[in-house]
Order: structure tokens, then C-alpha cells, then sequence
């Protein structure tokens, strides 16, 4: 298989009943133009995304991405998409990934100002070696979000809840975690709340019990966290949602940042100060999380 293959997407409405969408598809050479040069996914950030993790061909997670996919849409008054749709176009770009670890990308875009819309497509390529990572953990520091934790109810225009394109925030704040000399970074509410990491969600385990920022806070409700409780709550261990302050996280027994294809690293340190880490349950979660699910 090649290293990276590229699938552009003409979006049937939600209610198309077909059964197979393959005139819909079309693979691109992905080292030629695709878009326009008045595409909104790339002038303006407007469109929404997924990453899917792959291992061996196979896509994980697929049925809570395409309705996270949806969601996101939703929230951003983008065309409903057609959820069959975009299941035929995941498997049609799996069957292309490289053998090992690769990664879907999910694109539904806004389209071209003035012009056809919306635009989409899905790719997929080698994912990086996050081996290092999942065995010896990340450093993090806490970042103010800039808004208290009401703030997603309160102004929903915000998108804090969808996946969107405008991932320019996030990748701020990476940089400024590692200017502080650190590797990720958890945003907290001006009220001192915990969120999520800027491309993950957090777990922490206290007194036995593995808790979650509660999605009402105006949080991406993660996928590969939803697959930890799954797995957790099958040992007969207790997951919940809560409100967490920032104090929280730094008495936890133990904390992960989880996500689709880095998977769970184990948080080893917050704003300088160690915290203690699982290897052994570490361990667990990614075996779980490399499975077909």
C-alpha cells in the first residue's frame, strides 16, 4: 500500500438512501491540487474534521466519529452529511493504509465562497511512532482558556463543542507548552476548571475511581475517552463525568492525555510538579486502544 491516498467527496444529502456511494468518490494523486483557491476550509478555518486511528487496515472507532462528524456539522450549520456516505468513504481509504499505524482524516468543508458547497474529502497515511510517548508520558502545563466554565452554554456560537478546521488556539498553545518546557498543555477555565488538552482528553484516576471533565463545560467529547470507559467499566471499575478543578489534577493518583492515534501517554508532571503514573495500567489501555473496536 502506498503512504498516503486521498479521496475527494461529492456530500449526498442526509436523506440519500443508496446503497453504495461509490460514484460519489474520487481518488486524487495526492502531490496535485485539489482545492480551490477560494476553498473557506483554508481561508477562513470554516469546516469540520475527525481523526480515525487505523491499525492493519482496520478503523477504529468509525460509528462515533461519523456521529461526533455529524455533531460538529450541527453546531456549525453545515449541510447534514450522509452518515452511509461517509462509512463507504472510510473503508474505501482504509483499504489503502500502509500496514501498522495510520491515521483517517475526515474533512467536510464550507466549500468555495460564492461557489459549490460544501467540500469534502478523506485521506489517509502512515502515523507517526508514538511508541516513546505511550511508555514514558508527557509533561503539561495548565493554560488559561479564557473563559469561565459557563461559557459554552452561555454562547453557543463559540463552537466550543465541535472538532472545527480553526485548530490555530491549539497549536498556540502547543508551542507555549514547549516553551515552558513542557510537551503538552491542558486548558483550565478562568474559573479554574480542567478542560482537555488542546488535540486530547484527560482521564485521571482518584481513589479508584477514573473521572472526566463533564462535556457540558463546552468540551469535545472524545472518542478514544468514551473507548477507555467502555473498557474500564467492562473490569467493573467506575468511570464518571465531573467537574474537575485544576486542584484536582494535581492530586490525582494518576492521569492520561487520550486521543485517536497518539492513544494514551500517561501525564508524568503538571506545571513542574511530578505526578504519579500507572505503567502497568498504561500498558492496558493502549493494548485495548490497538485492538479492532
Amino acid at each position: 500500500m502506498s503512504q498516503r491516498f486521498a479521496l475527494m467527496i461529492a456530500p449526498a444529502d442526509a436523506a440519500d438512501g443508496r446503497a453504495d456511494f461509490a460514484d460519489t468518490f474520487t481518488p486524487m494523486d495526492v502531490a496535485a491540487p485539489a482545492l480551490s483557491v477560494g476553498e473557506l476550509s483554508t481561508q477562513r478555518g470554516d469546516g469540520v474534521f475527525e481523526s480515525i486511528g487505523v491499525v492493519d487496515g482496520h478503523a477504529n472507532e468509525v460509528e462515533a466519529h461519523v456521529q461526533r462528524l455529524a455533531h460538529s456539522a450541527h453546531l456549525c450549520d453545515l449541510p447534514a452529511p450522509n452518515l452511509a456516505q461517509w462509512r463507504q468513504a472510510i473503508a474505501v481509504v482504509a483499504a489503502q493504509a500502509p500496514v501498522g499505524e495510520a491515521v483517517i482524516k475526515l474533512i467536510l468543508s464550507r466549500g468555495v465562497e460564492h461557489g459549490p458547497a460544501p467540500t469534502a474529502w478523506a485521506t489517509v497515511s502512515a502515523a507517526h511512532d508514538f511508541t516513546k510517548v505511550r511508555r514514558d508520558g508527557v509533561k503539561v502545563v495548565t493554560l488559561d482558556r479564557g473563559y469561565d466554565l459557563g461559557a459554552g452554554e452561555r454562547a453557543p456560537w463559540l463552537l466550543l463543542g465541535a472538532k472545527t478546521l480553526s485548530y490555530a488556539v491549539n497549536m498556540a498553545a502547543l508551542r507555549e507548552a514547549k516553551r515552558r518546557g513542557a510537551d503538552d498543555a491542558i486548558f483550565v477555565t478562568r474559573d479554574g476548571y480542567v478542560l482537555e488538552a488542546p488535540t486530547a482528553s484527560l482521564i485521571i484516576r482518584v481513589a479508584g475511581e477514573f473521572l472526566t471533565p463533564a462535556p457540558a463545560g463546552g468540551i469535545l467529547h472524545g472518542t478514544t475517552q468514551l473507548s477507555v470507559f467502555e473498557h474500564l467499566e467492562s473490569r467493573g471499575l467506575t468511570t464518571r463525568y465531573e467537574i474537575l478543578s485544576a486542584s484536582d489534577l494535581t492530586k490525582a493518583d494518576a492521569a492520561w492525555l487520550v486521543s485517536s492515534i497518539r492513544l494514551a501517554a500517561p501525564i508524568t508532571a503538571v506545571d513542574g510538579a511530578p505526578l504519579a503514573s500507572d505503567p502497568d495500567l498504561t500498558a492496558e489501555f493502549n493494548a485495548y486502544l490497538l485492538s479492532p473496536r
